[in-house]
Protein backbone atom coordinates (compact mmCIF):
# COMPACT_ATOMS: atom_id res chain seq x y z
CA UNK A 1 0.00 0.00 0.00
CA UNK A 2 1.29 3.46 -0.76
CA UNK A 3 0.85 6.69 0.81
CA UNK A 4 -0.28 9.83 -0.47
CA UNK A 5 -1.17 13.30 0.71
CA UNK A 6 -3.87 15.33 0.01
CA UNK A 7 -4.38 19.23 0.42
CA UNK A 8 -7.68 20.44 2.71
CA UNK A 9 -10.03 20.62 -0.40
CA UNK A 10 -9.31 17.32 -1.42
CA UNK A 11 -10.28 15.77 1.92
CA UNK A 12 -13.25 17.72 2.26
CA UNK A 13 -14.09 16.53 -0.78
CA UNK A 14 -13.81 13.14 0.61
CA UNK A 15 -15.32 13.35 3.49
CA UNK A 16 -18.40 15.37 1.71
CA UNK A 17 -18.85 11.94 -0.40
CA UNK A 18 -18.03 9.09 2.41
CA UNK A 19 -20.45 7.60 4.94
CA UNK A 20 -19.19 8.38 8.18
CA UNK A 21 -17.96 5.47 10.42
CA UNK A 22 -17.70 3.05 7.02
CA UNK A 23 -15.74 4.43 4.14
CA UNK A 24 -12.54 5.00 4.61
CA UNK A 25 -10.48 7.59 1.81
CA UNK A 26 -9.56 4.77 -0.57
CA UNK A 27 -13.28 3.44 -0.56
CA UNK A 28 -14.45 6.83 -1.81
CA UNK A 29 -11.59 7.56 -4.41
CA UNK A 30 -12.48 3.93 -5.91
CA UNK A 31 -16.07 4.95 -6.26
CA UNK A 32 -15.32 8.14 -7.61
CA UNK A 33 -12.38 7.27 -10.21
CA UNK A 34 -13.10 3.36 -10.37
CA UNK A 35 -17.09 3.45 -10.55
CA UNK A 36 -16.50 0.90 -8.17
CA UNK A 37 -20.09 0.70 -6.24
CA UNK A 38 -20.57 -0.90 -2.16
CA UNK A 39 -20.47 -4.86 -1.84
CA UNK A 40 -23.88 -6.35 -2.42
CA UNK A 41 -23.61 -8.13 0.35
CA UNK A 42 -23.82 -5.02 2.24
CA UNK A 43 -26.68 -3.85 0.72
CA UNK A 44 -28.54 -6.79 1.25
CA UNK A 45 -28.10 -6.64 5.10
CA UNK A 46 -29.29 -3.53 5.66
CA UNK A 47 -33.41 -2.76 7.11
CA UNK A 48 -36.07 -1.05 5.74
CA UNK A 49 -35.11 2.49 5.04
CA UNK A 50 -37.52 5.31 6.47
CA UNK A 51 -39.51 5.70 3.10
CA UNK A 52 -40.60 2.27 3.38
CA UNK A 53 -43.97 3.01 5.36
CA UNK A 54 -44.85 5.66 2.37
CA UNK A 55 -44.25 2.65 0.08
CA UNK A 56 -46.36 0.73 2.04
CA UNK A 57 -49.08 2.89 2.86
CA UNK A 58 -49.42 3.29 -1.21
CA UNK A 59 -48.11 6.80 -1.79
CA UNK A 60 -44.70 6.33 -3.22
CA UNK A 61 -43.41 2.92 -5.11
CA UNK A 62 -39.71 1.35 -5.65
CA UNK A 63 -37.78 3.42 -8.72
CA UNK A 64 -40.29 6.77 -8.04
CA UNK A 65 -37.89 9.70 -8.37
CA UNK A 66 -37.40 12.70 -5.99
CA UNK A 67 -35.59 15.47 -6.93
CA UNK A 68 -34.80 18.87 -5.62
CA UNK A 69 -34.03 22.34 -7.60
CA UNK A 70 -32.00 25.08 -6.32
CA UNK A 71 -33.06 27.51 -8.17
CA UNK A 72 -29.66 30.20 -6.78
CA UNK A 73 -27.31 27.50 -7.57
CA UNK A 74 -29.17 26.73 -11.06
CA UNK A 75 -28.75 22.89 -9.82
CA UNK A 76 -31.31 20.47 -9.90
CA UNK A 77 -30.67 17.00 -7.63
CA UNK A 78 -32.00 13.62 -8.28
CA UNK A 79 -32.74 10.23 -6.47
CA UNK A 80 -34.85 7.69 -6.85
CA UNK A 81 -36.73 5.32 -3.64
CA UNK A 82 -35.61 1.91 -3.29
CA UNK A 83 -37.66 -0.95 -3.14
CA UNK A 84 -36.77 -1.35 0.27
CA UNK A 85 -37.59 2.43 1.29
CA UNK A 86 -34.18 3.65 1.10
CA UNK A 87 -32.91 6.47 -1.17
CA UNK A 88 -30.41 6.23 -3.86
CA UNK A 89 -28.81 9.23 -5.40
CA UNK A 90 -27.24 9.20 -8.95
CA UNK A 91 -23.37 8.02 -7.82
CA UNK A 92 -25.05 4.71 -6.51
CA UNK A 93 -24.64 5.85 -2.92
CA UNK A 94 -27.56 4.38 -0.53
CA UNK A 95 -29.30 6.17 2.96
CA UNK A 96 -31.51 4.97 4.75
CA UNK A 97 -33.03 8.53 5.69
CA UNK A 98 -33.54 11.40 2.60
CA UNK A 99 -32.07 14.33 4.90
CA UNK A 100 -28.66 12.72 4.68
CA UNK A 101 -28.79 11.89 0.74
CA UNK A 102 -29.99 15.53 0.06
CA UNK A 103 -26.66 16.67 2.02
CA UNK A 104 -24.28 14.62 -0.05
CA UNK A 105 -25.66 16.07 -2.99
CA UNK A 106 -25.67 19.49 -2.10
CA UNK A 107 -22.75 19.57 0.11
CA UNK A 108 -25.08 20.88 2.95
CA UNK A 109 -27.13 20.43 5.85
CA UNK A 110 -30.90 20.70 4.44
CA UNK A 111 -34.01 18.46 5.03
CA UNK A 112 -34.55 16.14 2.28
CA UNK A 113 -37.94 15.50 3.98
CA UNK A 114 -38.71 19.12 3.35
CA UNK A 115 -37.04 19.68 0.04
CA UNK A 116 -37.38 17.08 -1.86
CA UNK A 117 -40.49 16.25 -4.08
CA UNK A 118 -41.96 13.14 -5.16
CA UNK A 119 -42.38 13.46 -8.64
CA UNK A 120 -45.10 11.03 -9.63
CA UNK A 121 -47.26 12.91 -7.04
CA UNK A 122 -45.53 16.42 -7.08
CA UNK A 123 -45.76 16.59 -3.18
CA UNK A 124 -43.25 17.19 -0.88
CA UNK A 125 -41.84 13.74 1.01
CA UNK A 126 -42.83 15.67 4.27
CA UNK A 127 -46.59 15.83 3.09
CA UNK A 128 -46.30 11.86 1.68
CA UNK A 129 -44.89 11.07 5.60
CA UNK A 130 -47.85 12.61 7.00
CA UNK A 131 -50.59 11.08 5.51
CA UNK A 132 -48.97 8.05 5.98
CA UNK A 133 -48.40 8.63 9.53
CA UNK A 134 -52.05 9.63 9.69
CA UNK A 135 -53.39 6.22 8.31
CA UNK A 136 -51.09 3.97 10.94
CA UNK A 137 -53.59 2.34 13.00
CA UNK A 138 -53.73 3.54 16.36
CA UNK A 139 -51.82 1.47 19.10
CA UNK A 140 -54.51 1.26 22.15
Amino acid sequence: MRKIEIDDEVFAYLQRHSEPLVDTPNDVLRRELLGEKKPDAEQETRGPGALMFIIEAGLAAPDDKLQHHQPRRQRTHEAIITADGWVEIPDGRVFAQPSPALKAQTGSDINGWGQYIHLASGRRLQELREEAQSHKPQAY
